[in-house]
């Protein structure tokens, strides 16, 4: 089943009058369970696809399909009702509440969808004992080390069981021990789960685990490589 598929995609910018051609003409698909990662410099436009698949930033051309609806035609509202069920979002900065505790952070996307409260309970504790997580619950962020962190957010990311997960840079704020066993994790939670992964990197590590590199430059594909395909 296709998760993502991009048709024609363009997205252009406006800075300081000038205008700045962010991606041209992109056509790139994904299917269930892929593992992959966007790869590219800064500013090839690697960022801007994943935040265009998460329906984060409006489309200037071409069309996005995201777990079979078309985001092109979507409303604000719709576009948010899409990202609250379908899509979970792990950010090189964590993006947790820093007043929630560990517990609240991860459940708050199951009170988004109006999950009941025995629900909201069984999901978080099962997510957080898959991350590792189990007997911090009572924790806040800043009491945590950045891997913890990270730990934090991929469940926050799962708790609803998204069809697509989209990592941007998921690694950048980790040492390279902690930024493995983060990989390691997610590598674990793909298959066991059959989560749909898309990583933006340019970390050499993140391609290394990747089942799929999408190389971008300039706004455009420049080679689409499936490991262990002739």
């Amino acid at each position: 089943m296709t998760v993502v598929k991009a048709e024609n995609v363009v997205k252009d910018y406006d800075l300081d009058g000038q205008t700045v051609h962010a991606l041209r003409t992109v056509n790139l698909e994904f299917n269930g369970g892929e593992f992959s990662a966007i790869a590219g410099p800064s500013g090839s436009g690697k960022s801007t696809f994943l935040h265009l698949a998460g329906c984060l930033d409006a489309l200037t051309g071409g069309n996005i399909i995201v777990n079979g609806e078309n985001t092109a035609n979507m409303s604000r509202n719709e576009l948010a009702l899409l990202r609250r069920h379908s899509i979970g979002f792990i950010f090189q900065a964590y993006n947790l509440i820093p007043v929630l505790s560990v517990e609240e952070n991860v459940s708050f996307p199951l009170t988004l969808i109006g999950a009941g409260k025995k629900e909201i309970r069984e999901r978080t504790a099962k997510v957080l004992k898959e991350v590792g997580l189990d007997g911090m619950e009572k924790r806040r962020p800043k009491e945590m080390s950045g891997g913890q962190q990270q730990r934090v957010a991929i469940a926050r990311a799962l708790v609803k069981k998204p069809a697509l997960i989209l990592a941007d840079e998921p690694t950048a704020n980790l040492d390279s021990k902690t930024g493995r066993e983060i990989l390691e994790l997610m590598l674990e939670l793909n298959k066991s789960e059959g989560t749909t992964f898309i990583f933006s990197t340019h970390d050499q590590m993140v391609m290394d685990f990747a089942r799929r590199i999408v190389h971008i430059r300039d706004g455009q594909i420049e080679s689409d490589e499936v490991k262990g395909a002739a």
